[in-house]
């Protein structure tokens, strides 16, 4: 194990790793040592809290929810049919070939322009991947720019008045072009032949338009926004530490892998992930009441010493792990609502970081602006530039 950098780029306020299960002065219970943390996220009398889902329960009332905001049996059943689509065998099989063919053309984009944002080129590559695994393939304009317009404004859940109005109105009109330009398409070419795509198994399950529009807000959010957050954040790492960006670039893809896992682990998109507890759940000698909402520290976890080792908070690719611990930490979660989606975002984040990195002069010429979203308990990195040289 060597250590090659700082650590984390993107400030998470004062965190506790290791800290024992308790409940705050505010009534939420805190999980912030990872054995716990795992073992909380896999028990199943807990349902999804956070993501704005009390919002998409009045707004979805009457119908059937996205698969992020539902638990139990369907829950896992939905999973367990639709895992096909994000094994690496079918990643490998079905997109490398795209990833490399999109990751060539936003690096030609930069050549042209000779200085561009990356996370700009970032989300058209996570956007058209995504697009290609759910099936939004039939889109008319720029579905990235909607998209766009659509994650600027998360609406305020405590905003009164004319803001409340002003959201409202916002949220109507993106998710509206969103739906008439990318979706309605693609399920109106999927009704009439079926393809091997998420929207297709979503119509074989009679999903009405309003679902399948909630599940491709939800993949939209889980697999563009968060990917291309990380390609920042990594390559953010890459460029600030010339003998890590050269390690990286000089290894087979399964230590660039580990790489890009020690960095996932370190500054995980998303910091905390919330639950409810339906019944009594015992972890770790205390229970945590039913009905308590409980806050699982990602990011306090991940850098729990007990189960990372040492020097928990700086990049140590290929650092030695206590048994059973992943190399990412709880960065995609765990338990029934583990991200399926984590092996393709490493996939596209190596591609396009190895392309991009293997330009000639290639070099950062501004940091990024660091935005934390406390609404989705992520960051937001804006304003990463880069250059090539004429």
């Amino acid at each position: 194990m060597t250590t090659v950098d700082s650590g984390r780029k993107v400030g998470r306020g004062e965190l506790a790793p290791g800290c024992p299960v308790h409940a705050g002065d505010d009534g939420v219970w805190r999980i912030q040592d990872y054995a716990t943390a795992r073992e909380f996220l896999r028990h199943h009398d807990t349902r999804q809290a956070g993501f704005g889902i009390e919002g998409v329960k009045r707004f979805a009332k009457g119908m059937r929810l996205a698969v992020l905001y539902r638990d139990g049996p369907e829950h896992r059943e939905h999973r367990r049919q639709t895992a096909k689509y994000f094994t690496p065998k079918r990643v490998d099989a079905a997109y490398r070939e795209l990833m490399h063919r999109l990751a060539d053309e936003q690096c030609a984009v930069l050549r042209k322009k000779g200085r561009a944002d990356l996370s700009e080129l970032s989300f058209q590559l996570a956007v058209a991947v995504a697009g290609e695994v759910v099936g939004l393939t039939e889109s008319r304009g720029s579905m990235a720019l909607r998209l766009q317009r659509f994650f600027n404004l998360v609406p305020d859940g405590d905003a009164k008045g004319l803001r409340a109005l002003e959201q409202g109105i916002h949220q109507l009109f993106t998710m509206g072009a969103f739906y008439w330009r990318d979706v309605r398409p693609a399920v109106a070419v999927r009704r009439k032949r079926r393809r091997d795509d998420v929207i297709s198994h979503l119509i074989d399950e009679g999903c009405n338009a309003r679902e399948i529009l909630g599940e491709c807000v939800t993949f939209a959010a889980a697999g563009m926004i968060t990917t291309r957050e990380f390609i920042s954040v990594a390559a953010w790492h890459l460029f600030g530490d010339d003998e890590l960006r050269a390690r990286y670039l000089a290894a087979g893809e399964k230590e660039r892998f580990l790489v890009l896992h020690e960095i996932l682990r370190l500054e995980p998109v998303v910091a905390d992930l919330m639950r409810w507890t339906t019944s009594d759940v015992r972890v770790n000698g205390v229970t945590i009441p039913a009905g308590a909402l409980v806050d699982v520290g990602v990011a306090a976890a991940n850098a729990d010493a007990e189960a990372v080792g040492a020097e928990p908070e700086r990049v140590c690719p290929g650092r030695k792990l206590a048994d059973g611990v992943g190399d990412m930490g709880l960065s995609f979660g765990d338990g029934a609502h583990r991200c399926p989606g984590a092996y393709i975002a490493i996939q596209e984040t190596d591609i396009f970081l190895t392309g991009l990195l293997s330009l000639p002069g290639v070099r950062m010429v501004r940091e990024p602006e660091v935005r934390i979203r406390p609404e989705i308990a992520a960051y937001e990195l804006a304003g990463l530039v880069v250059e090539v040289p004429a």
